[in-house]
């Protein structure tokens, strides 16, 4: 039963993903669909978590919106997602950054990696 499982994930999984951590800064190409309209709107912020595996994988992404902290959780493989672009890399030591939330202004930062 479970390599039937297996089979259906595995023909749902995007062929190239876009490679980033937790902690870094990335931009998301998501698709929003407004009546019979379809349009591409950017979600930029830091990467808090990714969880799962598979078909199943997410990724939570956060950023500051006029002062108040906005969180979208996206999963990895669906189509509603164009692509994710990495704006800058992030060096945490933490594999879910949910400190970030009770921090404020400066105190949010993510030092950058060095390459």
């Amino acid at each position: 039963m479970s390599d039937i499982i297996r089979e259906i994930e595995a023909a749902q999984l995007k062929q190239e993903v876009d490679q980033f951590n937790v902690g870094d800064t990335v931009k998301v190409y998501g698709r929003i669909k407004e009546g019979n309209r379809e349009r591409i709107q950017v979600f930029e912020g830091i990467v808090l978590k990714r969880q799962g595996g598979s078909s199943r994988e997410t990724f939570t992404v956060r950023k500051t919106s006029n002062g108040i902290g906005v969180e979208k959780t996206w999963p990895l493989h669906s189509p509603n997602v164009e692509k994710i672009e990495v704006v800058r890399r992030g060096k945490v030591r933490r594999a879910k950054l949910n400190y970030l939330r009770s921090r404020v202004g400066k105190r949010a930062k993510v030092k950058e990696a060095v390459k």
